[in-house]
């Protein structure tokens, strides 16, 4: 191949490579928020278009035969894993929740599917303002556990969001898939 290729080109390629770097640019260094908050930008680019692409009459749907008997709707998944950010975001400020979060279930006023969806993405709003305040000198201090005794770091709070997060949006997978519809994330 290379004996087809005209000299200018070969001379182009040669030194084109040549210019590149021997060592790549110093990056800047993330901050701790920053990396917490890419874990749970993650898990909001997943689960919001999950929440958004169960039509609103699906909304209360729940499998109720066998295992899945008195599980969750899908509502009650997004509207638990909503307020538990609020919760884990109160933790790390330490302070209350700004919203009701109604033991883990969240409001009973918020019916809708647009207040549903709306709950949860003020929900990560205020998350990422709490992983805002998080740094080197505070990630592994501890702050009252807001589930029981004791104290946890705010590091587990943070890491928290997402694997929780992530448990019931594998949930919420799941009931898409049972009314035939193709998660977002899964279209790519």
């Amino acid at each position: 191949m290379w004996q087809s290729l005209p000299l200018a080109a070969c001379c182009l390629a040669i030194t084109a490579a040549a210019q590149v770097p021997s060592t790549p640019p110093k990056e800047k260094p993330h901050s701790v928020a920053q990396v917490l908050n890419d874990s749970v930008s993650n898990l909001e680019s997943d689960l919001i278009p999950a929440a958004e692409a169960m039509p609103e009459d699906k909304f209360e749907f729940a499998p109720t035969e066998g295992e899945f008997k008195g599980v969750r709707t899908f509502a009650q998944q997004i509207k638990h894993i909503a307020a538990t950010n609020y919760e884990l975001g109160g933790a790390i400020l330490q302070q209350k929740p700004p919203v009701m979060v109604n033991g883990e279930s969240g409001p009973s006023s918020i019916t809708s599917k647009a207040d549903i969806i709306q709950y949860l993405k003020d929900s990560f709003a205020y998350v990422h303002k709490a992983i805002d305040t998080i740094n080197e000198k505070n990630l592994v201090q501890t702050v009252v556990n807001p589930w029981g005794e004791g104290r946890v770091t705010r590091l587990t709070l943070a890491t928290s969001v997402s694997w929780h997060g992530f448990d019931h949006y594998g949930q919420m997978v799941e009931y898409l898939r049972m009314n035939g519809i193709v998660p977002p994330a899964s279209r790519r």
